[in-house]
């Protein structure tokens, strides 16, 4: 079984949004395979379908002022922050071709984080009752999905070089007695993206038994254009 991976780079979030709603049709219509969006996003605060608006702790004003963008979207979990250095994973998935259960699906996401740290030296663990991925008790990785007609949407998100100051304008996660972390904090030194994300596209291949194959995002664009031009 192949899986495709397309590194997107730096998107904004509403493209990559509307991108993966597009490939969501084509997976459910079978037009097209497992996929994996890659990509690192320009400023933004999403909060999930059940998120507490209260968790933003930022004011519309400091928001404008640095363009930082919110959205209320459809996956699960509270508030996040994506931003520039962390590296953020769209898997477009069909479960029934792995296994149809939502749990073990967010548990193989965190492994494929917790294998991802483990080649940088960094040892990523889970916590009790909790849904991420955590290094001496702050988190690293933030994991959000929808899962409809057993199609999978949304995913994580990676602290590599984030600012992690965006954090303090937000309870992330709606956790408020827990920090979080990044690659770069934890290792004292940046990061290339490009080389975590082919770590991270060979961790997600081990986990999911499949073999990763790399579609550009020019190909991927052609594909939605060309389907959707038929209905």
């Amino acid at each position: 079984m192949k899986i495709e991976v397309c590194h997107l780079g730096r998107t904004r979030y509403a493209d990559a949004w509307e991108l993966q709603r597009r490939l969501f049709e084509l997976s459910l219509r079978g037009v097209t395979g497992d996929l994996l969006l890659l990509t690192e996003h320009e400023p933004v605060y999403t909060l999930g379908k059940g998120g507490d608006q209260n968790h933003l702790l930022a004011s519309d004003e400091e928001l404008s002022r640095d363009g930082t963008e919110v959205f209320r979207i459809d996956r699960g979990g509270d508030i996040t922050y994506h931003g520039p250095g962390q590296i953020v994973g769209y898997p477009i998935l069909n479960l029934q071709r792995h296994t149809p259960d939502i749990h073990k699906y967010l548990r193989d996401l965190e492994e494929v984080i917790i294998r991802a740290l483990a080649r940088f030296n960094i040892e990523g663990a889970r916590e009790g009752g909790l849904t991420g991925v955590w290094v001496h008790g702050e988190k690293i990785a933030a994991l959000g999905v929808k899962v409809s007609k057993w199609i999978t949407m949304h995913g994580f998100a990676l602290n590599v070089n984030t600012d992690l100051q965006r954090f303090a304008r937000i309870i992330p996660c709606g956790i408020f007695h827990k920090g979080v972390t990044s690659m770069e904090q934890i290792l004292g030194r940046n990061l290339p993206l490009a080389d975590v994300e082919g770590i991270l596209s060979e961790s997600f291949s081990e986990v999911f038994g499949c073999t990763p194959v790399t579609i550009t995002p020019d190909a991927l664009m052609e594909r939605v254009r060309s389907h959707h031009q038929l209905t």
